[in-house]
């Protein structure tokens, strides 16, 4: 029982919503007959939801930074509909759309950041008011119709890996994805052991650590193989090898990088943090452009997989994002959070979502049930501070950094 404990960091409960996801699985599964973790059905629940999931790594950074966006979804919206009327009345290829779409969230991130990090303005405010001005925008600009994309274009959100090599029956990209996302996480776990020894700190039992990661390279292979069996022509699809792909990089960024540590320290005390040189203003600025930045690529994937942009985009997806992160692990009052945490959050959303659709729930039944699991998720959260423990996931992937984040936010505080 000591060594399970020291596997899940101390505390079962820590990782409340790695369990509560496995729980899901299982249950749905039992449930739904084996429909749950069919492959075409897996594959939907990363297609259908990974717009979503870019939308909380950006989302994320913002609340830990102690801000929040209810903007995102209307700039994903008007960051479409300007893509595909542009493709359609310009003739641009679709590599230029994607550019285009990315400048204009870049623009909108700079316009609400200036306001917040230049101005003063709390971000609460200044989003509200931008997800009026930029839904108003997608109306105006695309007149309130549908508008057609391209079927190169198409693949960003609907596409999946090609067929290589011999016929084994599966995927064979897919199936080397994998083994390639486990290599990388079992190098950098051994990097960073030999790096603790080098400068004499405490290193974690060997048995431990092996655990956690047959655990996680377990997981990560049995989804690349339930994926790579699909129907032909399917595999992983290309939104959530962007959704990896973002995850690598916004979790370097938030673990390992001085911005990364300075986003959690303005989080956790901004005075604190601008005692110790840390410049809040551009953290808060970046914060907000990088959301629009992402908000912008997550409406442009969610119209590549509809094959069209519409007037109600996005309605809605700053809740789904929001909930997401706070399901995850992140605090309300900001400075604590992961990138890894968040998906994870998402994830529950996404299984429920879809265990509920497959069991035939209406929708109205499927948002109390949503609701309950987020207040739930908070007050889980609420609790653990109060006793002094870490966020739900917060140690699940500490030797990629979170830990160093953590002392980060400790250390500003302290400070205070």
């Amino acid at each position: 029982m000591n060594k399970l404990k020291e596997i899940f960091g101390g505390d079962l409960r820590q990782f409340g919503m790695v369990f509560a996801l496995a729980f899901l699985l299982v249950f749905f599964q039992i449930k739904t007959g084996g429909l749950m973790l069919e492959a075409t059905n897996v594959i939907n629940i990363f297609q259908g939801n990974s717009y979503i999931l870019v939308m909380a790594i950006g989302m994320v950074l913002v609340i830990i930074a102690g801000h929040i966006d209810l903007s995102v979804g209307s700039v994903a919206a008007f960051a479409g509909i300007v893509v595909a009327i542009a493709m359609r009345d310009w003739g641009i290829p679709w590599w230029v759309g994607i550019l285009l779409g990315l400048v204009v969230g870049a623009l909108v991130g700079a316009w609400q950041g200036f306001w917040v990090a230049i101005v003063g303005i709390p971000a609460f405010i200044v989003t509200l008011a931008g997800m009026l001005i930029f839904r108003g925008a997608n109306q105006y600009v695309g007149k309130s119709i549908t508008v057609p994309v391209d079927a190169d274009f198409q693949r960003i959100g609907a596409g999946y890996l090609p067929e290589v090599g011999p016929d084994t029956g599966y995927n064979n990209l897919t199936v080397l994805i994998g083994l390639l996302v486990c290599a990388v996480i079992v190098f950098g776990v051994l990097r960073n052991r030999r790096n603790q020894r080098r400068i004499g700190a405490e290193v974690e039992s060997g048995v431990v650590a092996t655990v956690r990661l047959v655990l996680i390279c377990a997981a990560i292979l049995a989804t690349a193989l339930l994926m790579a069996s699909g129907r032909p022509g399917t595999s992983v699809p290309i939104s959530a090898l962007i959704l990896g792909v973002l995850v690598l990089i916004y979790g370097f960024i938030s673990t390992r990088t001085i911005i990364g540590r300075h986003i959690y320290a303005v989080g956790g005390n901004r005075h604190a943090a601008e005692l110790s040189g840390v410049r809040s203003k551009r953290v808060n600025f970046l914060v907000m452009m990088n959301m629009s930045i992402l908000a912008a690529l997550a409406g442009m994937m969610f119209v590549a997989r509809s094959n069209a942009s519409g007037p109600f985009d996005g309605v809605g997806w700053e809740l789904d994002a929001i909930a997401a992160v706070f399901i995850g692990g992140a605090a309300v009052t900001g400075g604590v959070g992961t990138v890894v945490g968040a998906v994870i959050g998402g994830l529950v959303m996404a299984v429920l979502n879809n265990g509920l659709q497959l069991l035939g729930v209406g929708a109205d039944m499927t948002q109390i049930i949503k609701g309950l699991v987020l207040l739930a998720a908070v007050a889980f959260d609420v609790y653990n501070k109060s006793q002094g423990r870490r966020s739900l996931t917060g140690l699940l992937f500490k030797n990629f950094g979170g830990r160093a984040t953590q002392e980060t936010t400790e250390t500003a505080k302290q400070e205070s």
